[in-house]
């Protein structure tokens, strides 16, 4: 980890009230037996940059034998995020890729023209107690790379930059910021983060960045004079010069933002497409349940099960 001058705050009072341009408060889904708390999309703002969907999971506990099961399950359009806090997960894909994810790394799938994958609770979490905490997302995909082959990435702890001040350290896990870049390959201007703050400290949100948001995983944050739980997305106008303060506990938080997209998404179940036409070309492919013969195949070594589509 390096020091990083660009994380001293300047002066704590820069920031106005009015700088919050959105606030989010999660609503929670239940994902066939298993609770999340869905930020993105929310009904007053679809997307924070190039982020169409941020979801989090747990903190949850599971006795020996229990665990997550998400069962094959389709995209296009998007690339999905998996960062973990706590436990595990076993990701398995139709393009062959077959990788436990555990805290602090990142997978990385480009689903691009389309793409399933599965993710479960491991194996051996399964043996005994075992607990889960993390934060999934998706990135919409820009309009030429709607049809790109679907690709996969996984990044260790260890690869991915680390910054720091005082009482504070940040983990760069996907595009650019405070001067660092994160190996993932990426295709819209973006910066996705995962910043612990002692009780007290203090910093500044990266502002070369046009849509810049925080989410509170732990504790609790000010900005502006405001407090603000865990469990709350703020979208900040851009330009502004926002400065964050941890509560007398401490915060944890995920950063995220980048460039507006080109033009609005459509979203449907796990579809995300510039075009209402490529969205019922997806829904009719996997349908039919013709794998391998068109836009999906089955993970390969968890296919003997999927997800239906809806309705």
């Amino acid at each position: 980890m390096s020091w990083n001058p660009a994380l001293t705050p300047g002066c704590p009072d820069d920031t106005e009230a009015d700088s919050i341009e959105t606030l989010i408060i999660p609503r929670a889904r239940d994902i066939g037996g298993f609770e999340v708390r869905r930020a993105l999309p929310a009904p007053k703002r679809q997307m924070v940059g190039p982020f169409i969907f941020f979801d989090q999971a747990g903190p949850a506990e599971f006795l020996t034998g229990q665990g997550i099961d998400v069962r094959p399950h389709p995209h296009i359009g998007l690339a999905t995020v998996t960062y973990l806090f706590r436990g595990d997960f076993h990701h398995r894909d139709s393009i062959g890729s077959d990788q436990v994810i555990h805290p602090g790394a990142l997978n990385w799938m480009v689903a691009g023209r389309g793409v399933s994958h599965s993710e479960r609770t491991s194996t051996a979490s399964r043996q005994g107690p075992h607990s889960l905490f993390g934060i999934q997302t998706w990135v919409a995909l820009p309009e030429a790379m709607e049809d790109a082959e679907p690709t996969f990435e996984h990044h260790e702890k260890e690869t991915l930059p680390e910054i720091g001040d005082d009482g504070v350290t940040l983990r760069l896990i996907l595009g650019a910021a405070y001067g660092e870049k994160a190996p993932a390959t990426v295709h819209t201007d973006m910066f996705y983060a995962d910043v612990v703050l002692e009780p007290g400290a203090r910093f500044p949100l990266p502002d070369d960045h046009e849509d810049r948001g925080i989410y509170v995983t732990e504790g609790a944050v000010s900005v502006a004079g405001q407090i603000f739980e865990a469990g709350r997305m703020m979208v900040f106008r851009p330009g502004d010069s926002i400065t964050v303060g941890a509560g007398a506990e401490g915060a944890r938080l995920m950063l995220l933002g980048g460039a507006t997209m080109s033009g609005p998404r459509y979203i449907w179940w796990n579809f995300v497409a510039s075009s209402k036409e490529r969205i019922e070309a997806a829904k009719d492919d996997w349908r039919r349940e013709n794998w391998g013969a068109g836009l999906f195949d089955l993970p390969r070594g968890d296919d003997e099960e999927f997800v239906p589509l809806p309705g």
